[in-house]
């Protein structure tokens, strides 16, 4: 009997334990207000009369509406080609049963029924292999931004070279990421600092970049940080560090605080 029991009890913990993980492993998305579904998605969107959706990912691009023949259609992930002078991106996809072509212009985009606004305006051509015509569709999207983003992030290393406190003479600068909303707020090292930030696949910068006013001490590396935050293109995250960088070199190396 008491081996029974004790089997039950250790088959109880083992399931305590692996929900416990699984709820801290889908914290960060939550917080963010980022689905479980989205996290396999970049990009996302919508549009009416008839109503369709799509999703775009690193494996998959999804396809679903209310068209007969045409309700949900899966095709393999691939690259965008893009236009040289202008944010346009077009995907030329294809399967066994049909093709399609999506073409994503940063522009403001008003649904047509909502009223909403979305950064990017967005066409689908989209045949059965058993058509002879694409269909045309219209509609308006956005890209999702990295959840794991979502966090606060003190600095550890600017331009090359790890920091120290003397050189912002109070206290390391930190920002916090609001991935919802695509904004910042913090410490500049010297002064509060805010602004946004701009998310594309792979793609992340800090704009409208503002602080207070107080004048700072002599050696105070407040500046030379925020303009390595604004001089920022992309991004790595890896080892609870962001790594924050441009084509010509790396900025920024933040260290991930709870």
């Amino acid at each position: 009997m008491k081996k029974i029991l004790s089997i039950l009890l250790l088959s109880l913990l083992l399931i305590s334990c692996k929900s416990a993980g699984n709820k801290e492993s889908t914290s960060s998305s939550s917080a963010s207000g980022t689905s479980q579904d989205d996290l396999n998605f970049y990009f996302k969107a919508t549009g009416n009369e008839p109503f369709w959706g799509i999703k775009i990912g690193n494996e998959q691009i999804v396809f679903t509406s209310l068209i007969t023949g045409k309700e949900s259609i899966t095709f393999p992930a691939v690259d965008a080609s893009k236009a040289m002078d202008a944010n346009v991106k077009m995907y030329k996809v294809s399967n066994e049963s049909a093709s399609a072509t999506i073409t994503i212009q940063q522009l403001d985009c008003q649904d047509s029924m909502s009223g909403a606004i979305s950064p990017y305006s967005v066409k689908v051509e989209i045949k059965n292999n058993s058509e002879l015509e694409f269909q045309k569709l219209s509609g308006c999207g956005k890209y999702i931004t990295d959840y794991r983003l979502h966090d606060i992030w003190v600095l550890e290393e600017l331009n090359g070279y790890k920091v120290f406190a003397t050189d912002f003479q109070k206290e390391f600068p930190r920002i916090e990421i609001n991935s919802s909303e695509n904004r910042f707020s913090g410490y500049g090292g010297c002064n509060p600092i805010n602004g946004q930030i701009y998310y594309e696949k792979d793609i992340l910068r800090f704009t409208k970049v503002v602080s207070t006013l107080m004048a700072c001490p002599s050696g105070n590396k407040e500046s030379e940080f925020t303009k390595a935050l604004q001089n920022t293109t992309t991004y790595s995250i890896e080892n609870n560090r962001l790594t924050l960088s441009n084509p010509s070199a790396k900025l920024v190396v933040f260290k991930k605080v709870d």
